[in-house]
């Protein structure tokens, strides 16, 4: 008995633990080939509102309504193509889950080592010109007859 409550218990917890697709039964089409190819566009695509997460697996409402409209657009007869370009155009690269190589993308991915090695250079630069702890200071120029005489009656004062 203790083994099969052990058994009832692990399956629970695996079926729980599976995760739960977002994709609602009325949003399915009837088609299986386009089903699948919405599917498939739908993986690629980041829900606008949800942190790293396709339109596939999240529950947000912007993201149920654009499953709704790649589903549209693959019954007018547009390519995954069409559909994706359709997207971005609205968009921006920004609901691609794997944005396209650019000058732009480049720019931005290489703007903050950049940033970080400038930083050092100044650090660098700024303590190799401080002068090191211990270090002799530079000898002072003499006095003049005029300030030691100031300063000897400074020293009489006290």
């Amino acid at each position: 008995m203790a083994k099969r409550s052990l058994v009832l218990g692990a399956a629970l917890a695996a079926a729980l633990a599976a995760p739960a697709l977002a994709v609602q039964p009325g949003e399915m089409l009837d088609d299986p080939a386009l089903e699948a190819r919405a599917r498939e566009i739908s993986k690629e695509i980041r829900c606008p509102v949800c942190r790293n997460e396709s339109i596939d697996d999240s529950n947000a409402g912007v993201a149920g309504d654009l499953r709704l409209v790649i589903r549209e657009r693959l019954v007018a007869g547009d390519t995954d193509e069409e559909v994706v370009t359709y997207l971005t155009d609205r968009y921006g690269e920004y609901v691609l889950l794997k944005p396209s190589f650019s000058a732009g993308n480049l720019a931005l991915w290489l703007a903050a080592p950049a940033l970080l090695g400038l930083g050092g250079l100044a650090a660098w630069v700024t303590i190799r010109r401080s002068r090191p702890e211990g270090a002799p200071k530079a000898a002072a120029a003499p006095l003049s007859d005029e300030e030691k005489a100031r300063l000897d009656a400074l020293l009489k004062q006290d």
